[in-house]
């Protein structure tokens, strides 16, 4: 009889834990949502809706005109061709920047985690620090450099840039999956004859699926959503859509269209947002094992 009343009593507390910590997850999941919440029903709003002061209630009826706008008319200074055009820049840079970025750093995580020795260490200690310098003070002599070698304000100038800070993080992380890897499966191709990028391509690099979408995750959200390097780097030919959004919210012809502002907001996160929502349980799988071990 008592050991059942002990067991009564550490389920009943174990059930307070439980809802202690959902109300707080409750809580923290409410302040960040709340202000997206606003943006979104904004974005549906008319200015009459808007001009009442109604922040908190939902629009009267869902209309699409201030998303319309956003994409296809807001002026982004002199241009008034929404943005679309900063989407497509933003594709543009991303993606490039992204498959290059992964591929390199994978090829550079393997050629570090089979070579031990005092220059891989060396190596591995300068991507470390290279991955904790803030890039805001590399950011003179990066455009010195892309002038001088006449690759500034473009494509290229922007692609290479998000490749070479990118690259000590995506290097470090496939260093330490392919470090957990078991030394057999190596050595055992050597010994059949393959060389350096045979053992990477046809065995070790399907084997990275985990460490691949950690990598696409962080690299792709950061990408699209960087303003400095964009606004650096890119020319005005180029903007990404962060650059844009900035330049639709600060342009000011005649009265300020809030719900257009927020429409373009929203479709500005979308891209990274849907990506993590698809591919999230496996950027969580990837960290907690594929990341850390075979």
């Amino acid at each position: 009889m008592s050991s059942l009343l002990r067991l009564r009593k550490t389920s009943g507390k174990k059930l307070v834990g439980i809802g202690v910590i959902y109300f707080f997850l409750g809580l923290a999941a409410l302040y960040f949502l709340m202000p997206l919440v606003v943006v979104l029903m904004t974005s549906f709003k008319t200015m009459d809706e808007i001009r009442a002061g109604t922040i908190f209630t939902l629009p009267h009826a869902v209309d699409f005109t201030a998303w319309k706008t956003a994409w296809f008319s807001a002026c982004t200074g002199l241009e008034c061709k929404g943005l679309q055009v900063g989407f497509r820049n933003s594709v543009m840079i991303t993606i490039p920047s992204v498959v290059l970025s992964i591929l390199v750093g994978a090829i550079t995580g393997f050629a570090l985690s089979q070579h031990k020795g005092r220059l891989s260490a060396w190596l591995l200690g300068s991507l470390l620090l290279g991955a904790f310098i803030p890039y805001q003070i590399l950011l003179y002599p990066l455009v010195k450099i892309l002038s001088t070698i006449g690759i500034y304000a473009t494509l290229p100038g922007i692609v290479i840039i998000h490749i070479a800070l990118g690259l000590p993080y995506v290097s470090i992380l496939f260093y330490n999956f392919y470090a957990g890897l078991p030394n057999e499966l190596v050595k055992a191709a050597k010994m059949d004859g393959a060389g350096f990028f045979r053992i990477f391509f046809d065995i070790i690099f399907p084997m990275s699926l985990n460490a691949v979408i950690v990598a696409v995750i962080m690299q792709a959200t950061g990408i699209w959503n960087d303003f400095l390097l964009g606004l650096t780097f890119a020319g005005s030919d180029n903007f990404p859509m962060t650059v844009q959004l900035n330049n639709v919210v600060n342009t000011t012809t005649g009265i300020r269209q809030y719900n257009v502002n927020m429409a373009a907001t929203v479709l500005t996160a979308l891209p990274p947002l849907a990506l993590y929502i698809l591919a999230g349980r496996y950027f969580a799988r990837g960290l907690s094992a594929g990341a850390v071990k075979g």
